[in-house]
């Protein structure tokens, strides 16, 4: 049930939060074209966790998923909460990231020490909440996390 409402809470913010708080320009890449980037590459990786997961690019929200890539996390409701904790420690500030932190800790509180672990991750790593990613698409996956120091 918990899972249920933190889903449906998401699906009622996304919109809103793309609409008003994202400025970025939303990528004119596809699934297709991602996965004709080399086998090690981001892109490649990225496109293959979008069909792995049947998920579609969301415009102006790419960033998320390749964050999913690049800390190997995954994608039930304790692990986005995480992958928000992890993204949190590694200093991303945002209205949305502190509401999926409250929310998450209130609902899962047995998760905390989970939570706690994936906070201390992204303080270890090097910032990498705030990069132009579509830029990187060709770089390998390894090179990436050995750079950013991401664990």
């Amino acid at each position: 049930m918990k899972d249920l409402i933190i889903e449906k809470m998401y699906e009622l913010t996304k919109k809103p939060y793309q609409r008003f708080f994202k400025r970025n320009k939303a990528w004119e890449v596809g699934i297709p074209d991602l996965i004709q980037y080399p086998q090690d590459s981001l892109g490649f990786h990225l496109g293959c966790f979008l069909l792995k997961y049947n998920f579609e690019m969301q415009p102006k929200l790419e960033d998320h998923d390749i964050i999913h890539v690049l800390t190997n996390t995954g994608i039930s409701v304790p692990e986005e909460i995480g992958m928000q904790y992890y993204l949190m420690g590694n200093g991303k500030k945002s209205l949305y990231l502190f509401l999926v932190v409250l929310t998450g800790t209130l609902f899962y509180p047995t998760r905390f020490d989970y939570f706690l672990q994936q906070y201390q991750r992204g303080l270890q790593a090097h910032i990498i909440h705030n990069l132009e990613y579509q830029k990187m698409l060709s770089i390998p996956v390894t090179t990436l996390r050995e750079t950013f120091n991401i664990r």
